[in-house]
């Protein structure tokens, strides 16, 4: 006879202390687990051993999709199983000292840092960004910078963290466009699932500065089809809409010219010291990270920046 106390059946509480397993036929003895020991996990779940820091917080421009970025990324190396990842919402934990109590980590546990839409300046101090740059020139470990990570640390604030990068944000020249891409290198890993040379690619895609980007120093993976662009829709660049008029008193804000080698770049790779770099202006809208061609691009990418995958990090001239 089997009693029930809050919905719990007690004689399946009974035949567990006892330590017997039920074959359906018979009883027999369970073997008990050695001390110390932990059951096998099944084969068909794999042990990451990459670790990545994702860093989503902003000091400039504040971008909402910063939230589905950071969790598509986390939830990325979940599925995977190639990595396993950490949000930060602050800069405590870029540094190689002590980074505090309990489960702290600092940059020596990670293997390859992702910034999401990190805009502004983040504040570090002179020893974290030495311990930053060190983690990538220095160790060999890996960079993934999304979308507005190419907007931190403008005007000269921080020459090094550009030079890692590859380049400054200049301007959004077209704001949210249905952009005509061309996919330069199809070899490489978080460029060949794309499924043609040419398409359209919704998202607001930035410039880099001039002074800052030249193609010479990093392997060019897409970029805008320069022949297909309209004039420019942001009244901060020069051929767009008039800006509104200054304040009475005040001064109007300068205006941006469009480059004038017309290259205009919005994914690449490159090496920084010993470390790898893969910077995509992909990923503005919260719609990017539904998309399954950006998760992908941003997947790879992270893999590659690991040392999991090869890509070239070669320069080119522009690719029809």
């Amino acid at each position: 006879m089997t009693f029930r106390m809050r919905g719990v059946a007690l004689g399946v509480m009974l035949l567990a202390a006892t330590s017997s397993v039920w074959t359906g036929a018979s009883q027999t003895p369970a073997t008990p687990p050695q001390a110390g020991a932990r059951p096998p996990l099944p084969e068909s779940i794999p042990v990451p051993t990459k670790k990545v820091l994702i860093l989503a917080f902003a000091n400039g421009f504040h971008h909402a999709s910063i939230s589905n970025a950071a969790g598509t990324i986390w939830q990325l190396g979940v599925q995977s199983g190639v990595f396993e990842s950490e949000i930060r919402t602050d800069i405590k934990w870029i540094s190689k000292g002590n980074t505090g109590g309990g489960e702290s980590r600092n940059l020596d546990y990670f293997d390859a840092i992702v910034a999401v839409n990190t805009t502004g300046n983040w504040g570090l101090s002179d020893e974290q960004k030495q311990d930053f740059l060190s983690f990538i020139r220095d160790d060999g470990k890996g960079f993934v910078g999304v979308h507005a990570a190419l907007d931190a640390h403008r005007n000269g604030l921080w020459p090094e963290y550009t030079e890692m990068i590859g380049g400054e944000f200049a301007a959004h020249p077209w704001n949210h466009f249905p952009a005509p891409v061309i996919i330069e290198d199809r070899d490489f890993p978080a460029a060949r699932h794309f499924s043609s040379k040419r398409l359209v690619l919704f998202d607001e895609m930035y410039m880099p500065k001039m002074e800052t980007f030249s193609r010479s120093k990093v392997n060019v993976l897409m970029r805008l089809d320069e022949n297909k662009l309209g004039a420019p829709l942001n009244a901060g660049v020069v051929g767009g809409p008039e800006p509104p008029p200054p304040p009475p008193g005040g001064r109007g804000r300068s205006r941006v010219e469009l480059r004038s080698d017309r290259d205009f770049a919005i994914t690449w790779a490159k090496t920084y010291g010993k470390g790898r770099v893969f910077y995509s202006s992909l990923g503005h809208t919260k719609e990017s990270w539904t998309d399954p061609d950006v998760t992908k691009m941003y997947l790879e990418a992270i893999k590659w920046v690991l040392g999991l995958t090869e890509g070239s990090v070669a320069s080119h001239p522009k690719a029809e």
